[in-house]
């Protein structure tokens, strides 16, 4: 039986952006026909509402778009590492913590900005003026929870290609060309380039 590839998107508190992004792309993965093959969860950087739902506001703009609402809030451990393929950050303050969390430099390395699979991220290549953040909408008003909602749903699409990308690789070994060099790693199609902004 072939290992799932494990995804964790990570926010804050996990109520608001990561519970938000972990619906939105476990129904792109269902659409796909990929979800026994990718396990999605999420969880916060602190955990001051472990055990909490999703913000009622992030529920409301999941229902309306037709994803599902279960949630239950939990913080994340750098032992998770271990068994996670990516780490997906909502924002460049949870990339830096989680890299910081993170025991070893192969697993910083998993770590990744959501935004950064996004078409328009793409389009802009590595300008570092250019804004990866999906901003937080916990202190803000029902609009802000719905743009983060558009955000989310841009980047799920690239992600989906990357990871579909990256399960093909795992589960259909490549004939190996002539002069193939072994101790070359090949590119990883599941880390798209991207700067770290300050």
């Amino acid at each position: 039986m072939t290992v799932p590839f494990r995804i964790c998107f990570v926010c804050t508190g996990n109520i608001c952006r990561s519970p938000m992004a972990e619906s939105v792309f476990r129904t792109r993965l269902a659409e796909d026909g990929l979800e026994g093959l990718v396990e999605v969860d999420s969880a916060g950087t602190g955990g001051w509402h472990e055990g909490d739902g999703a913000d009622p506001r992030t529920v409301a703009v999941l229902r309306a778009g037709g994803y599902e609402t279960a949630h239950t809030a939990r913080q994340f451990h750098a032992s998770w590492f271990d068994r996670l393929d990516l780490v997906i950050a909502l924002d460049a303050g949870h990339l830096r913590a989680l890299r910081r969390l993170a025991p070893t430099a192969q697993d910083a390395a998993k770590v990744r900005l959501l935004r950064s699979y996004a078409a328009e991220a793409a389009d802009k290549g590595a300008d570092p003026a250019h804004d990866l953040d999906v901003p937080d909408p916990y202190y803000g008003d029902f609009a802000g929870f719905e743009e983060c909602l558009e955000m989310v749903e841009a980047a799920s699409d690239g992600l989906l290609a990357a990871v579909r990308t990256a399960v093909t690789a795992r589960t259909v070994l490549p004939a190996r060309a002539s002069g193939y060099d072994d101790r070359r790693p090949a590119p990883d199609p599941a880390h798209p380039q991207e700067k770290e902004s300050a």
